[in-house]
């Protein structure tokens, strides 16, 4: 079912793709830690090797994904560590090795924030909630040669809708490689933002990094956490076969704008994937792709 509404209106909600879960799949369970201190390392992201199955280890570093195939390859990643490769049968017990930090020098600028801008808006007025899972979707924000008396990059907004009091999702900021593709974090540690239920347009705050708007533009993503704060469980009952099951979902969903654009960034699996708008939508015939409800607020 979708619902459409305009400006003015309250913002329509159309889940366009539910990734759910019912209890009973083959899994494999185990627990990541820091290869040097031994402590369990929150929230890393672990994938299974080219496919969608993904997960997020909690904040005692346990973890549990839907597969047992031993053929398999398990990704794991998170900001500070080196990435990780591990066979599925060796998984139970993973370490990883905190990545050799890059001495950048900093400079300290009286910033007087006389001005700022919010970039990133578009003209769509409709909103669609989707519920990718842990897929991550990135917003690409190109430069402007405008952009050089507001070169801070002092907030940025995310548009979500939560059924849960403070869910969490981790936020990214990328650099571009030369091929266009999300590359370097920008962000120097993992940053996870708390969001209040219902919808809202959040706003945070990351100018502590002093990031300037990179010459060649930046992508912004969010990443869905999967773990059990965040998760609503759902009795679904099937009349005909009297039996039920129980359906598992994620919040937050975030909101998405239509845009004309023929591509979208999407990171599953492992890796960064350039997917067409044929791809995203196979019965479209706009030239428009769904993206993130993400903008940029910077400053002088």
């Amino acid at each position: 079912m979708k619902e459409k509404r305009s400006k003015g209106q309250d913002i329509g909600l159309s889940v366009i793709f539910i990734l759910t879960g019912f209890l009973g799949f083959s899994q494999t369970k185990g627990v990541v830690k820091d290869s040097i201190t031994g402590q369990p390392i929150a929230y890393v992201s672990v994938w299974v090797e080219n496919e969608t199955i993904g997960t997020t280890a909690e904040e005692n570093g346990q973890y549990v994904i839907n597969t047992n195939d031993k053929s398999k390859n398990l990704i794991f990643s998170v900001l500070g560590y080196e990435r990780k490769v591990v066979n599925v049968s060796e998984a139970q017990n993973v370490v990883l090795s905190p990545s050799a930090l890059e001495l950048v020098e900093v400079m300290i600028y009286n910033k007087k924030e006389k001005k700022q801008i919010e970039i990133g808006k578009t003209k769509s007025v409709i909103q669609e909630a989707f519920d990718n899972g842990p897929r991550m979707d990135a917003k690409f924000f190109p430069y402007e040669p405008n952009y050089k008396k507001t070169k801070w990059i002092k907030k940025v907004t995310i548009l979500t809708d939560s059924k849960v009091e403070d869910a969490t999702i981790k936020l990214h900021l990328y650099a571009v490689d030369e091929n266009g593709f999300p590359a370097k974090e920008l962000l120097s540690k993992d940053y996870i933002v708390t969001l209040q239920k219902g919808i809202f347009k959040h706003k945070v705050d990351i100018s502590e990094f002093n990031i300037q708007m990179p010459k060649n533009g930046l992508f912004v993503a969010f990443e869905k956490l999967i773990i059990a704060r965040n998760k609503l469980e759902k009795t679904i009952t099937d009349y005909n076969s009297n039996t039920t099951k129980t359906q598992i979902t994620y919040s937050p969903l975030v909101l998405y704008n239509s845009v004309e654009k023929e591509y979208l960034f999407s990171y599953s699996g492992g890796k960064w994937i350039k997917l067409t708008k044929e791809e995203l939508n196979a019965y479209s015939t706009t030239r428009s792709v769904y993206e993130p409800n993400i903008n940029l607020i910077l400053t002088d």
